[in-house]
């Protein structure tokens, strides 16, 4: 009998990307806005393959982003990073011409800044949202951790004897300590019991399995049946994981969380552009108008280099060197 040595037929492009998405270990957000950028790409230009394309058809994709949609500078950038991908990573190009694009510029701004008074009253609003995105939303604002920081807690790095919580791979992959409000901590205290009771009805129903990074899960096999693994801010429901397919309980929505903070600023009547994001810019300028170190407030926030955190210091309006008008002193 004559062995078949018909090759099986080469994935598709977009299985490709996702296939070196997942080989590089990104996240699934950044999985599906690159496949969904370079499939846009792909259309715009009538669905010709990107090896007929090259420099000309990926300016004129980044001008039309940027002239007929008016995409914001870092959505365009955003849009070149995954082209750019796709050509360096999964089509394994190394052309000159890659590495002539220069990124647009984007604009420096003030960050949006609530004062304490309108913290107080967005907060207010948060009452009817339901547990635990009040508790959450308030934890944005006591302790300057971003959202996906914020939905992504885990049993294990919260010290309720200690009031600290470890944030686990921030950005740029870093791990830092944050302070876990005392006002809250009973609050915590009543969640974490709340979703003990979970996990022991997840036991029970067999699903008590919870997402690990890759490294992690191969790492430690057993620990995503550990109580200290579990998101503490678990849904209420299980869901499918779209890439190992398995059903298991995921954590709370972020979009959950945005879309109360929206409603409690409206209901608070603020006018300021207002989302999660806003609680830790106001964290990190009210911990600076109360006198704190600016060294302090970065290891808080969990920045890099010190010149991030000083753009707080023109928020206050007082400069780098806390320099007040010469008209305040006549």
């Amino acid at each position: 009998m004559q062995e078949d040595t018909t090759l099986p037929p080469a994935p598709k492009l977009l299985d490709q990307v996702r296939d070196k998405i997942r080989f590089k270990h990104y996240s699934l957000s950044t999985e599906e806005v690159y496949v969904s950028w370079i499939k846009q790409y792909i259309l715009f230009h009538d669905k010709r393959h990107p090896l007929e394309m090259g420099a000309h058809e990926v300016e004129a994709f980044l001008t039309y982003l940027a002239t007929t949609r008016q995409v914001a500078s870092a959505t365009q950038n955003q849009a070149l990073s995954a082209i750019l991908f796709l050509y360096r990573e999964v089509l394994a190009l190394d052309l000159p011409w890659l590495n002539n694009f220069e990124r647009s510029k984007k604009p420096k701004r003030l960050p949006v800044v609530l004062t304490p008074l309108e913290v107080q009253a967005l907060l207010r609003g948060t009452d009817q949202a339901p547990e635990p995105i009040g508790l959450m939303i308030k934890l944005l604002y006591g302790t300057g951790m971003r959202l996906m920081e914020a939905v992504r807690l885990r049993v294990k790095d919260v010290d309720l004897s200690r009031r600290e919580i470890i944030v686990r791979d921030g950005k740029g992959g870093k791990d830092r300590v944050t302070m876990l409000p005392e006002s809250l901590l009973e609050a915590m205290r009543e969640q974490i019991t709340r979703r003990r009771a979970w996990f022991d009805e997840d036991l029970l129903a067999g699903k008590v399995d919870v997402w690990l990074p890759d490294a992690l899960a191969v790492k430690y096999p057993n620990a995503p049946k550990e109580w200290g693994w579990q998101y503490i801010f678990a849904a209420s429901k299980y869901s499918v994981d779209p890439r190992s397919g398995a059903k298991r309980r995921h954590h709370v929505e972020e979009k959950q969380v945005q879309r109360y903070v929206k409603r409690a600023a409206q209901i608070a009547g603020i006018a300021k552009p207002t989302s999660p994001h806003t609680l830790r810019h106001s964290f990190a300028t009210h911990l600076l108008q109360a006198g704190y170190d600016i060294r302090t407030v970065q290891e808080l926030l969990g920045h890099s280099d010190v010149t991030t955190t000083m753009i707080y210091t023109h928020v206050l309006n007082k400069g780098g060197r806390g320099v007040s008008s010469p008209l305040d002193g006549l």
